[in-house]
């Protein structure tokens, strides 16, 4: 109760800010406070538990498709309510949403077409596709794109091929390479990789040229279900098209070798692109550190990780996290702090199970004064779990 109280408290403070700032006649302060009511209305998003609360704060928050901060708070409050199965919810917030357009246009309506596969509602993602004339919009090939991506991030594959296949000459729409790489992407995802060649056939017929995402995606696919002999032939059906593989393309051979914990296939493969001169990112190191840390093989994963900082690669916050996560359950308490320390430095931290895991792990191996300075950083970063942390450090040893 005290938590939820501070939420609204802060998501208030935000909105009497905005407010505030409204008759300033400035365009940039007005905008700089959405932004904060916004990023305030997120943190009650992630925090909130009760589904009717997280959609009263969007409500009051008046958020727009227009905006990149506001489109991610849909986003969220969308995948919140499917996590409790609230669909008449989503149905509810986004029939709203869109009647409280005061400009209705393309662009939106399919990001809310995006947004009913977001929550599972793939019918009504239809239905409002097939409702646009009556809105006065005309329905285009980017609509339809949208509308397959909501097939896709609804799971309804089935429904995904059915558009592809009857929407196009139902409408009088012309897909495009977007069209064809949603496609590919769905068919990968439901497990039939094979129809890539299919889709490729098409294109050439329609002399639509395929680009890289096109293969990267084929060849994850074909990965996923063992079928290596395909993902030989994809790279050479890239040289027909004149497509020189790039690290984006061995990234995706890399990714999908770890997932199948061949590391050391991977690794090879690594090894052979740097003797050729290649570079790779940080993405690269990320997949093989994923891999190895999987098989156990925490040292190489080590390894890799000093590799990576010594070539200055500045990882994303998911690659810190995965590391002390593994160490963590490899017991490499020592190795684990260090990583932490280098994260939190970006001002990231690790979830809280694997922050208290470090906790334990930092007590066990009598390093209590590290402990503590771990606690104070988390309870610096995230205010509102000071309590829970505050609990825990009151148990360490004196």
């Amino acid at each position: 109760m005290a938590l939820r109280c501070r939420l609204r408290s802060l998501i208030l403070l935000q909105q009497h800010r905005l407010f505030s700032t409204s008759n300033l006649g400035s365009d940039s302060k007005t905008l700089q406070a959405s932004k904060e009511k916004t990023r305030a209305a997120l943190s009650v998003i992630c925090s909130e538990q009760n589904p009717e609360r997280v959609i009263d704060v969007c409500r009051s928050t008046a958020l727009s498709p227009e905006s990149h901060l506001d489109r991610i708070a849909y986003s969220r409050t969308i995948s919140k309510l499917r996590e409790s199965n609230n669909y008449q919810g989503i149905r509810a917030f986004i029939k709203d949403s869109i009647n409280q357009l005061t400009c209705r246009s393309e662009r939106f309506i399919s990001h809310f077409i995006v947004l009913y596969g977001r929550g599972g509602l793939v019918d009504d993602a239809v239905k409002l596709f097939d409702e646009m004339p009556d809105m006065g919009i005309e329905r285009n090939v980017k609509t339809l794109n949208s509308l397959l991506t909501s097939c896709i991030l609804a799971g309804e594959y089935g429904e995904m091929k059915r558009v592809y296949s009857e929407f196009p000459g139902k409408y009088g729409l012309e897909p495009n390479l977007d069209t064809y790489n949603i496609v590919l992407q769905g068919l990968c995802k439901s497990g039939s990789a094979n129809e890539a060649h299919s889709i490729l056939a098409e294109m050439e017929r329609k002399r639509i040229k395929p680009n890289v995402t096109t293969f990267a995606t084929a060849i994850g696919g074909f990965y996923e279900e063992g079928n290596y002999v395909d993902v030989g032939k994809m790279m050479q059906l890239m040289k027909k098209y004149g497509i020189e593989p790039g690290m984006s393309i061995y990234n995706v051979r890399i990714q999908s070798l770890c997932k199948l914990k061949r590391s050391a296939e991977a690794k090879a493969l690594f090894d052979a692109l740097l003797s050729r001169g290649m570079k790779p990112n940080w993405a690269t190191y990320g997949h093989l550190m994923y891999g190895f840390c999987r098989e156990g093989k925490l040292d190489v994963a080590k390894s890799l990780y000093k590799e990576m900082v010594h070539r200055g690669l500045q990882p994303e916050a998911q690659c810190y996290f995965t590391l002390v996560y593994y160490l963590c359950q490899g017991q490499d308490f020592d190795a684990a702090l260090g990583i932490c320390k280098d994260c939190m430095l970006k001002g990231w931290v690790p979830n809280i199970t694997t922050m208290k895991s470090l906790v334990d792990g930092l007590v066990r191996i009598e390093k209590v004064d590290e402990a503590r300075y771990i606690i104070r950083r988390v309870k610096q970063k995230f205010p509102r779990n000071a309590d829970r942390w505050s609990e825990i450090e009151a148990t360490l040893p004196k």
